[in-house]
């Protein structure tokens, strides 16, 4: 069979895997319900409490966060603080596509780009603790479309997946993927490639390979991906707009949509919805804030302790993230990668995180889970600036002098690489 064939037929199954995915998740489904019973008790999380605020100096945040989004790269945003295990802060700014008046509200729905990663993570860990997947396993025993240089897919383990320890170059097959090619069809020719290293001794991000494990999930659990993880993570915490697709996304009564250089939108694309395990997940900032308070321990009848060690320890060590983060150096010290989640030493404390980036589209989320505090960010342009929004959320709560890590002017800092400057800001699709 010829190599243009096998993609057409590839490319064909999966529209008809998409399709199957999204009738899978209609509401008529009881699967797609399952879980809101759990979510019933959490309803005390979703509300937003004031009365918990302690560090934070809201007033002044929300006058930084007018005075970015009145620059000319920015479009819409939405941003939650969590203080003390509550949600202290949620609100939108701008608007959900340039010049249509339509402003951002904490309801508005965004794409999460790379932060996904922590969402598939969590999904194998969780499995994982019930007994279904061995994590020192090769990935080979579960997700038999990934293929790696030298037969190493019976040496790299399901942990060395979702550390990004897999022997490959730096988002390898991204750029194919962004060409139209099936995700499938890409993980099975990785095979094609030479070895940069022997998996779990070398660390290079990856997209394509990083979502063998929604094909594990999906395996492991006999629902496609979408479903799975609306029916144990989304729906127990009670992430009432979260989502796993475009359509999805689109079906939002409020959805922000993408914008390039210069404010200019950019047309939908379904890129990275094809590889959802590394960059498909959709949710308001509200939902996002769940998602946080959950990973701060917050819901253990959905997360316990155990699955949140597993995922958030710090793995691998990662220089090359300091480097990007140079303009925060004073505080940063050491930055790691676990699985699905990045985490630093700052100012002598533990924070955990994430960030992502497709063209169109930019998110972030910190915290600490000793303070359970932090902040999650949302929105819809290539802008950068907003990533120095984390620090200066987290300076307050650890009462550290005043840094103007937005770059708003009033600072003395010199200029340096943006946190989120591994993406860039042209057509590419890239996610981080």
């Amino acid at each position: 069979m010829s190599l243009k064939l096998y993609q057409k037929i590839a490319i064909g199954a999966g529209a008809l895997v998409a399709a199957a995915s999204l009738l899978a998740m209609q509401p008529s489904d009881p699967a797609v319900h399952e879980g809101s019973e759990a979510a019933a008790s959490h309803v005390r999380l979703a509300a937003l409490e004031p009365a918990a605020r302690r560090d934070v100096d809201y007033a002044a945040l929300d006058g930084r966060l007018r005075q970015l989004i009145a620059k000319p790269g920015m479009v819409g945003l939405a941003v939650g603080v969590v203080e003390n295990g509550r949600i202290t802060f949620l609100k939108g700014y701008g608007e959900t596509h340039r010049g249509s008046g339509d402003p951002v509200t904490p309801d508005t729905v965004f794409r999460w780009a790379s932060v996904s990663k922590g969402v598939a993570a969590t999904m194998v860990a969780k499995l994982a603790e019930q007994g279904k997947i061995n994590l020192n396993a090769p990935v080979a025993k579960y997700a038999p479309d990934l293929k790696l240089p030298a037969g190493n897919e019976y040496r790299a383990t399901v942990a060395d997946l979702l550390s990004h320890r897999l022997g490959l170059y730096r988002n390898a097959y991204d750029n194919k993927l962004e060409e139209g090619m099936n995700p499938s069809f890409l993980r099975h020719n990785l095979a094609l490639l030479n070895a940069t290293c022997a998996p779990g001794t070398c660390w290079s991000y990856q997209n394509v390979a990083f979502d063998a494990s929604s094909e594990m999930v999906a395996r492991v659990t006999g629902l496609p991906y979408p479903l799975a993880v609306q029916r144990y993570l989304f729906n127990p915490i009670g992430m009432t707009h979260a989502s796993v697709t475009m359509a999805a996304l689109m079906a939002n009564p409020s959805w922000a949509r993408p914008h390039g250089a210069g404010g200019r939108e950019l047309p939908m694309l379904d890129t990275y919805y094809r590889v959802p395990g590394a960059g498909g997940i959709n949710s308001n900032i509200k939902d996002m804030s769940l998602w946080m308070l959950a990973q701060m321990g917050e819901m253990p009848d959905v997360l316990d302790g155990s699955v949140l060690a597993t995922i958030h320890a710090p793995y691998v060590k990662t220089p090359t993230e300091r480097g990007r983060l140079r303009q925060y150096l004073e505080r940063l010290g050491d930055a790691w990668y676990g699985f699905g989640w990045r985490s630093y030493e700052y100012a002598g404390h533990r924070l955990i995180g994430h960030r992502g980036g497709i063209n169109g589209y930019r998110s972030l989320i910190l915290f600490d889970p000793a303070l359970k505090s932090g902040v999650v960010a949302l929105w819809n342009s290539n802008d950068s600036q907003p990533g120095g929004l984390e620090f200066e959320v987290i300076d307050q709560l650890y009462h550290l002098p005043f840094r103007d890590w937005l770059k708003l002017g009033g600072g003395s800092e010199t200029s340096a690489q943006s946190p989120l400057a591994e993406v860039a800001d042209s057509a590419s699709q890239g996610n981080n």
